[in-house]
């Protein structure tokens, strides 16, 4: 067990450099889940980052108030592959919400599960509401009170680490399909976070849809729910708690320094490439380093901000700040990538230079928020119109 934040920190990093970074071409040409990575950071003591130090974690995270480490963790594992960091993300996102809104029995038992057996988790909330062209299949869940708990059926789609996890929280709702993003209003309240044992037999996987341009190793696949019931004792904190305690705000910078790990790695091959090619005279090729560079420091300064924030109890700040930081961290970090490009040539997109998979990656997890949607609410909070710092809708 690491003594302080930062020696964790640098050992995760080591580990990162070490193999993660070998595996990531494997693990993205197979679409699989980065299994051998995720047990190296149970054994190196380094899963439970997120929980409390008196159930054996790490005590990181913004619910502890020692926030910037995890997201400096989020980073290096992002410079080794973006999508290990996803994975990561879902996993210490969910211990920081047990951690908030867990009953001392929930914490008990699924933190020793982390700790004591590498247990993996995730939470899950995509139920897009409409097929998009050319797909017949529809997503969605049902939820149905019974004596003892619920049940469930139907899909969750962008099911991220759906072939790894063990645990997943299920962000569902009685009213009906659409998980947290699409919760028509007057539904909020009744939204529920219960959580799932993915061994159950009657949770199932389907691999077929998962065939995306990037992110292929988060195997964010389509699970199917087959009269699933989860008892009563499976429900993470009180309904409509998700939404009403803002928890999505948490998240959203969380996102942004993986993308600042993606910015890092393809900054760090360009230094290393332009080196060995012998190019560092040229004055193009130094402008572009030169804004690799200054790129990278504005986006580690929003995070320290962000992250410090949190750690001041500064909610209603932090919120907004971290959409402020997940705007600039998307394109100072896609502007880096698209630098290291144009300074090094074509040939740092060709296998196994890591840029190919590094600009395809962030491609795709971009998407996770809608950009234009983000800036409109940091919009409307400067003009103190009514904004949603969670999920960026009017």
């Amino acid at each position: 067990m690491a003594s302080c934040p930062q020696t964790a920190v640098g050992r995760l990093a080591a580990l990162a450099r070490a193999r993660f970074a070998e595996r990531a071409d494997g693990y993205d040409r197979s679409a699989a889940f980065p299994a051998e990575d995720f047990a190296d950071l149970s054994a190196a003591g380094l899963l439970a980052a997120a929980a409390p130090r008196a159930y054996g974690g790490l005590g990181l995270g913004p619910q502890q108030r020692v926030t910037l480490p995890l997201w400096e963790m989020t980073t290096h594992l992002a410079a080794a592959d973006l999508s290990l960091a996803r994975c990561w993300e879902g996993h210490t996102n969910s211990l920081v919400l047990i951690d908030a809104l867990g009953t001392a029995e929930q914490k008990r038992c699924w933190f020793a599960g982390v700790v004591e057996r590498g247990e993996i988790w995730v939470a899950w909330s995509g139920e897009p509401q409409a097929p998009k062209p050319g797909e017949a299949r529809r997503f969605g869940t049902t939820v149905e009170s019974v004596a003892g708990g619920w049940v469930v059926n139907g899909t969750k789609a962008f099911a991220t680490s759906a072939t790894g996890a063990r645990w997943a929280i299920l962000l569902v709702n009685p009213a009906g399909p659409g998980g947290a993003r699409h919760a028509a209003a007057g539904a909020c309240d009744e939204l529920l976070m219960l959580v799932c044992d993915l061994t159950d037999p009657t949770v199932t996987v389907d691999t077929t849809w998962w065939d995306p341009l990037g992110m292929r190793a988060t195997a964010s696949h389509v699970v199917r729910f087959d009269h699933t019931f989860l008892p009563s004792g499976r429900l993470l904190g009180e309904p409509g708690s998700y939404l009403s305690g803002q928890w999505q705000t948490a998240f959203v910078p969380h996102y942004a320094a993986s993308f600042l790990g993606a910015a890092e790695a393809a900054y760090a091959y360009a230094l290393r490439y332009l080196k060995h090619q012998g190019r560092t005279g040229d004055p193009y090729v130094q402008q572009r380093v030169g804004r690799m560079a200054v790129n990278t420091d504005s986006a580690r300064l929003w995070l320290r901000h962000v992250a410090g924030l949190w750690d001041e109890g500064r909610l209603d700040e932090a919120r907004i700040a971290g959409s402020r930081a997940r705007h600039a961290i998307e394109h100072l970090a896609e502007e880096t990538v698209q630098h290291c490009i144009r300074a090094c040539g074509a040939r740092s997109l060709v296998r196994p230079a890591p840029v190919e998979r590094i600009l395809r990656d962030l491609t795709v997890y971009q998407r996770h928020d809608d950009d234009d949607h983000i800036l409109a609410t940091i919009g409307r909070a400067a003009l103190g119109e009514r904004h949603d710092p969670s999920f960026h809708k009017p």
